[in-house]
This record gives C-alpha cells, structure tokens and sequence, in this order.
C-alpha cells in the first residue's frame, strides 16, 4: 500500500488551475465572554491554502485531463503541484523575480542552508509563509546584494525550497540573504469523488474540484 503521506512533484494541469478560486484560509477560534470582550486565538500557525478548480474548465478536454490527474494521485492518496493563479511569484504578479525580493535570512558564518520565505506586510506583524515548492530553474540568490551562480554557489531543492551555499560561498556574519523564485502550492484532492455529468457541464454547469493545501 503507498504511504498516506506520498507527495507527486507533478503539476495540476495549468489551463485549469488558471481559471481556479481561492486563497488562503485561516483557523481562529473567537470566544464572546460575559463582558462582550472576545479572546481570539490562532488555531493554525500557518495558513493554509483551499482552491476550487472546477471553476476553471473550459472544454471537455479539460474535464478529461483532470480526471486523468484524479486517478493517476489517486484521488486524495498523494498530494500534487498546483499553481496558484494569484500569487506565485517572490514579487507582484506583473514583476519578473529578482534576487533581491524577499530576505530569507541573514549571515553567520556558519550557516549553510536556508529555507525560501515570502514576507506579507511589514513590521512585527509580517507573515513569513515557508515557500517549499519552488518552480526548478527560477530561483536566484543574493547575498549582500551580489547575485550567486547556481550550482557554483548554491544549490535549490526543489522539492523542499531549501537554499544551500558552498562551503566557500556560506554568508559571512551580518550579511543579508535574499532571494527571488517563481513556486507552486503543494495540495491534494480535497475529495474523494469527481462528480462530472456530460449533460450538466454542456449547460454550463461547473463541477465543483475541492483542493486544500498540504502543510509539512
């Protein structure tokens, strides 16, 4: 039996995935007390991302290639790649990724590896979302402002958005570490049935394909 846990490094077929809802979810728990005064508390450190990709079919050619993708994951079984059709860049969506987009960490001296963020908001209430699904070949890296070569400096795990220098190319103590990337959502079906009727989506009709994001 495959492990629950399996992970596809495969990609949602793109046409749909463009035409997809959704964003990010938050789970806080909200108590009214006595007073009226609320106590709040933040179920979930990180958010996590649902998306309806029903609403991106166009054609039954799209209906078949994701039936194709359902069973070959075999449905909810083994999480998958999915680009997000909002945000899926280091910058803002009409930029083209610099190395200089996001700080993800600052020099020691000793430190080899470091873990690709995206920063939401300023300040001591910025948001830093691990970003663990690079796209392969759009990552860039800088350190102290002075972009690195990859493969000569640094390597990039694709698969887990891990950065890693060289020996002789680890930041030096104060030095700042930046990158730039293009990178997908890991997620898996958030179902365990595609309901698609040939009669309803030539009505217009649009099945509805959960997708909920897979945290590690």
């Amino acid at each position: 039996m495959a492990e629950l846990d399996a992970f596809h490094e495969v990609l949602f077929p793109s046409a749909v995935s463009f035409g997809a809802t959704g964003g990010p979810v938050r789970r806080n728990e909200i108590v009214t007390l006595t007073s009226g005064r609320e106590r709040r508390n933040a179920r979930f450190a990180e958010s996590r991302r649902s998306y309806d990709a029903g609403t991106g079919l166009r054609s039954l050619d799209d209906v078949y290639a994701v039936l194709a993708f359902f069973e070959a994951r075999r449905g909810s079984l083994h999480g998958f790649r999915f680009r997000d059709p909002f945000d899926r860049k280091s910058c803002a969506p009409h930029e083209t990724p610099s190395a200089l987009d996001q700080t993800i960490g600052t020099g020691d001296g000793t430190t080899a590896a470091y873990q690709l963020i995206k920063i939401y908001g300023s300040g001591p209430d910025a948001y830093q979302r691990p970003i663990r699904k690079p796209v392969e070949g759009t990552v860039s890296v800088a350190v102290d402002g002075a972009a690195g070569v990859a493969g000569v400096d640094f390597t990039v795990d694709a698969t887990t958005g891990l950065v890693t220098f060289e020996p002789a190319s680890i930041p030096q103590a104060g030095l700042s570490v930046t990158a730039g990337y293009e990178f997908d959502v890991p997620v898996r079906f958030d179902s365990e049935a595609l309901a698609i009727s040939l009669a309803a989506f030539k009505a217009g009709q649009i099945p509805a394909i959960p997708l909920i994001e897979v945290l590690s």
